[in-house]
C-alpha cells in the first residue's frame, strides 16, 4: 500500500507538471510582417514595416493567456519603399536610429475575451520613452506543420500616438491638417514555432 501511496504521488507531481510545463515559442520571421501606417497629407496612408526583430514568447502549455512576451525591433530596418523617407525616419526628426537603436515590447497581460479574441497589454518604448499600449490580438490557429513541428498564428492590431514618443516633426498643410498624421496604425502578423 505504502508504495501505491508513493506511485500514485509521483504520478500527481508529474501530471501536474506536464499541465504547468513552460513552453517557448520562436518567431518564424519568414513568416512574420511588422507594419504600419500613417496618413499623408490627410488624404492617404503610407504603409511600412521593421524587416529586423526578434522576439520570445514563453506559455504554460498552449494558454497563451499566461503569455509572457519579449519582443525588439531594429530601428535601422524600417522600409517604408523610399530611401529617402527612411533615411527621414532614421534621422533625430524621428527615431533617432543613432542614438536609440531599438524600439521594444513587453507584454504585461494578454486576456482572452473570446473563442480567439485577445487582449494584449504591455510596455512599449520608442525613442527612450515607455508608454502602456493595448493591442487587439486574433488567435488564427494552432496547427501541426508538415515537418512535424507546432505553430500558432497571431494578428495584432493597434494604434498610437507618435507625439507621445518624441516624434514630433511635422508641417501643417494650408487646411490645417498635418502632412504626416499623429496616430500609427500597427498591423503585425506573427508565426510562432513551438520549440521542441
Amino acid at each position: 500500500m505504502k508504495h501505491i501511496k508513493i506511485f500514485f504521488s509521483i504520478f500527481l507531481i508529474a501530471a501536474f507538471a506536464k499541465i504547468n510545463a513552460q513552453t517557448e515559442w520562436n518567431f518564424d520571421n519568414t513568416h512574420t510582417s511588422v507594419g504600419f501606417s500613417i496618413s499623408h497629407m490627410v488624404i492617404t496612408d503610407v504603409e511600412g514595416t521593421f524587416n529586423e526583430y526578434s522576439g520570445t514568447v514563453t506559455t504554460d502549455g498552449e494558454n497563451f493567456e499566461t503569455a509572457k512576451i519579449n519582443f525588439s525591433a531594429k530601428v535601422s530596418s524600417i522600409d517604408t519603399e523610399n530611401t529617402d523617407r527612411d533615411n527621414h525616419l532614421k534621422s533625430p526628426d524621428f527615431f533617432d536610429a543613432e542614438k536609440f537603436p531599438e524600439l521594444t515590447f513587453v507584454g504585461k497581460s494578454m486576456k482572452k475575451i473570446s473563442d480567439n479574441k485577445y487582449k494584449l497589454v504591455g510596455d512599449i518604448t520608442i525613442k527612450g520613452v515607455t508608454k502602456e499600449i493595448e493591442l487587439d490580438a486574433k488567435l488564427n490557429g494552432i496547427v501541426k506543420g508538415p515537418w512535424g513541428n507546432t505553430r500558432a498564428g497571431f494578428k495584432l492590431t493597434g494604434e498610437l500616438n507618435r507625439f507621445d514618443f518624441g516624434l514630433q516633426w511635422s508641417k501643417v498643410l494650408e487646411t490645417g491638417g498635418l502632412v504626416v498624421g499623429k496616430e500609427v496604425e500597427l498591423e503585425i502578423n506573427i508565426q510562432l514555432i513551438k520549440k521542441a
